[in-house]
């Protein structure tokens, strides 16, 4: 891992029309994502995670969606600036994504063999043949079991966490730079769990990509996450080393995540969730959006919205956007 960034995203704002106003999803967002490195993006649902992932690349439904204000910089190229032909041969090229139901994401007429040697085809010239040995070498890296039988099986033939590797398998195709994984382990269990998100790191480790994993699930990235960042009402509320985050949380929001988190080791103790509810993305409370749940809330909260600033007496780069961040690494549990 360096410390240059492949992806720099600066203010980003995405806006979508609805029959009900425009809703903002995102707004102001701005992060780095280095070389080799794995950052989280969390947060619970409507957060702006997976909107600020399809922006990156460039996949915003239209004409619902739209990008109204920032940058998004990969290697030194502004991703919202380039053509479409441009931003499509850079799409699983060098950026790929594993999407959230890998049943809704393959075509269910298709054998999965076929699916991932389409990769080849189109991008590389590859022929069948060609395109099916790099499709079995692929459903072997990616540990499914007697990939040869299993090449021209549908997807509805694998289970959840099988098709969750082809979804991979067919990420990777290209050795791309950077892959998003977004909700990578919804709907798998526990055990099934762990086994994609190990089978993530080694396949980071072994192409040294970076990786952006998605997720509302803190437990999830917590051994495999290099940074951690936080996004609340379409905001990035906190950011840091996850170790760091999780141990010395600077925001009532994330505080608040960690303190609803069962521990399976010490004293039993009532768990404390969250009160209230998020925020409606069309009329979001003055000042700080999380003001209306944050039991640190004061006057200034409703007048000023904070801006993301260093953590107070925590090493760079942890930052939080909390006019009482001092307060809440005192007083949080």
């Amino acid at each position: 891992m360096t410390s240059e960034p492949l992806l720099s995203v600066r203010d980003l704002r995405v806006e979508f029309s609805t029959s009900a106003g425009v809703v903002t999803a995102v707004d102001g967002a701005s992060f780095d994502v280095r070389r080799g490195e794995t950052v989280a993006l969390l947060g619970e649902s409507g957060s702006g995670k997976s909107v600020t992932a399809q922006a990156m690349l460039g996949i915003i439904p239209k004409p619902a969606g739209r990008v109204t204000g920032g940058s998004i910089e990969y290697d030194g190229r502004d991703l919202l600036a380039l053509p479409a032909t441009a931003t499509r041969e850079l799409r699983g090229r060098e950026i790929a994504m594993v999407f959230q139901d890998p049943l809704s994401s393959l075509n269910p007429v298709f054998r999965v063999g076929a699916q991932i040697g389409e990769m080849f085809r189109k991008h590389r010239g590859a022929s069948r043949k060609e395109a099916r040995a790099e499709a079995l070498e692929l459903m072997r890296r990616v540990g499914i079991p007697a990939a040869e039988k299993r090449l021209d099986d549908y997807p509805h033939q694998f289970s959840g966490g099988m098709r969750q590797r082809v979804m991979i398998a067919m990420a990777l195709a290209l050795s791309p730079r950077l892959l998003i994984a977004d909700e990578p382990t919804t709907a798998l269990d526990v055990t099934v769990q762990a086994q994609i998100m190990d089978l993530l790191a080694r396949l980071q480790d072994e192409e040294g990509m970076s990786l952006v994993l998605i997720t509302h699930d803190l437990g999830v990235v917590a051994d495999v996450a290099d940074r951690v960042v936080l996004m609340y009402a379409g905001r990035v509320v906190e950011a840091g080393p996850i170790r760091e985050v999780y141990e010395h949380s600077a925001h009532p929001y994330t505080a608040g995540l960690m303190g609803s988190l069962p521990a399976i080791d010490g004293p039993r103790e009532r768990l404390t969730p969250i009160q209230g509810a998020p925020p409606d993305l069309l009329d979001l409370p003055s000042g700080c959006s999380f003001r209306p749940r944050c039991a640190f809330a004061s006057e200034r909260c409703a007048d000023e919205e904070p801006v993301l600033l260093g953590a107070p007496g925590r090493p760079a780069p942890h930052s939080s956007a909390c006019h009482h961040a001092g307060k809440v690494l005192t007083d949080a549990p």
